[in-house]
């Protein structure tokens, strides 16, 4: 049905109705002062068939289909089972929200905790929970609950941490008193030991550390988790690219005491920005300050399995200066979706999954090796993402490249000016040899 908007006497039969005289009496409790007197820099309204051809047209600029894609960078594409989008837009999926009436919530509740459960089994935690926006609001609220954990005010944050990740810790962090310092790294791509060994102390609540890293570098964390133990501060371990868990340890059984990240790899697509899925995961005795929603299983008094919300109090809805989290919007259809994804591929898919992403990756990185002025930048090990080195600004061989139909990867000088002739380039499942193959003959081509 067409949107109809209100007639003037529509609003003016409201308005007698609540007992003011016009829209202008509702906000007579803000000061006049800080009253917008002016109308908004908006364009002109449009008619309903303006306004479609207009959408039409913004559709048309979304070209990204037409190009080759080598981006990653936090998000990734990847092969989704036709499954998942055929289950997953059923009506009954699409319309449910916060499962507060556990009674015809049956449904949502058990669909979150089977998620809770494939988040905790990969991550190697004791338990998961649901509903964060994102990867980088899991990385703010990670950082929260070390501080609330240990009653520490400074927490050292990897720079090979997405930047994203790092930009909005310190947004969510800059009023509350909690010191972020910043760990570099080496050569190899991954954390400068030493440093890491120098900056720990009495005062730090946690080291938060991504693998693999924004540079796809996969580190060393059972290292880095014995070296923050030893100081009594909290081992905080980021996953930016979830199909990593296929073949790689889960963190938490490599000692980190928290592990959060982005589950958008699992069946959610690209999509031009989201929505995306933050995940987080932690040791059993860290359960009453895990932030978001958890759901639990219980037994009613016939003795039947039921599912309900669990340690999620109403403050955290209601309360908010007595919440240990302000998540409140519920993510349960892209949990179930990921839920889909992992059962649809199962442990064995998900390792071929992962196995073909780090294959093709170092075929890729081999063979752009091999071109005269480039080369990989760092030395470590590496999942699906590298950085090429090249002879001249990235940005500018991105854009040539472009031009032939090719997104090469990310230019890394936004992030990382030291970095400025650098592509951080992402290889998955969906890239044939041929198009690597491309992919390295349009790099030559553009570099000769």
């Amino acid at each position: 049905m067409s949107y109809i908007a209100l007639s003037d006497k529509d609003k003016q039969e409201m308005l007698a109705r609540i007992g003011v005289k016009s829209p202008g009496d509702l906000f007579c409790c803000i000061p006049e002062g800080v009253r917008l007197e002016r109308p908004l820099d908006l364009p002109a309204e449009m008619s309903e068939p303006e306004l479609v051809r207009h959408m039409e047209g913004v559709a048309a600029r979304n070209t990204y289909g037409r190009y080759l894609s080598f981006l990653g960078a936090g998000v990734y594409a990847h092969f989704i089972p036709s499954v998942v989008d055929a289950l997953s837009s059923r009506g009954e999926f699409v319309t449910p929200y916060t499962p507060y009436q556990p009674e015809v919530s049956q449904g949502t509740l058990q669909a979150i905790f089977e998620y809770q459960t494939l988040i905790a089994q990969l991550a190697g935690t004791d338990i998961a929970n649901a509903s964060l926006y994102d990867g980088a609001m899991a990385a703010a609220e990670a950082a929260l609950m070390a501080q609330r954990l240990t009653g520490r005010k400074k927490v050292l944050v990897a720079r090979s941490l997405h930047p994203q990740y790092r930009e909005t810790i310190r947004t969510y962090t800059r009023n509350v008193g909690l010191v972020l310092e910043e760990i570099g790294f080496g050569d190899c791509g991954g954390l400068i030991t030493d440093e890491v060994r120098g900056k720990l102390g009495p005062d730090v609540a946690g080291l938060i550390v991504q693998s693999p890293n924004f540079f796809g570098a996969v580190e060393d964390l059972a290292k880095f988790a014995e070296m923050a133990h030893g100081h009594k501060a909290l081992f905080i371990t980021a996953v930016a690219e979830a199909v990593s868990l296929g073949i790689l340890e889960g963190p938490g059984k490599l000692g980190a005491d928290i592990v959060f990240g982005e589950g958008q790899s699992f069946g959610l697509p690209p999509s031009f920005g989201g929505p995306f899925l933050g995940f987080m995961g932690c040791a059993k005795e860290f359960l009453r300050q895990l932030p978001g929603r958890l759901a639990g299983v219980t037994r009613d008094v016939d003795g039947r399995r039921g599912f309900v919300l669990t340690l999620s109090t109403r403050e955290q809805h209601i309360r908010r200066e007595k919440a240990t989290s302000n998540i409140c919007t519920n993510e349960a259809l892209c949990a179930l979706r990921a839920t889909m994804f992992l059962e649809a591929l199962g442990h064995d898919g998900l390792r071929e999954m992962a196995l073909q992403n780090m294959q093709k990756a170092r075929y890729a990185a081999d063979r752009l090796g091999l071109i005269h002025g480039a080369r990989v930048h760092f030395t470590g090990k590496f999942f699906n993402e590298f950085v090429l080195r090249l002879p001249r600004d990235a940005a500018a061989v991105s854009a040539a490249l472009q031009a032939k139909g090719i997104l090469a990867g990310l230019p890394l000088g936004t992030f990382y000016p030291e970095l400025r002739n650098a592509l951080l380039v992402c290889v998955t499942e969906t890239h044939s040899k041929a198009d690597i193959d491309k992919l390295a003959a349009a790099v030559q081509e553009v570099l000769r």
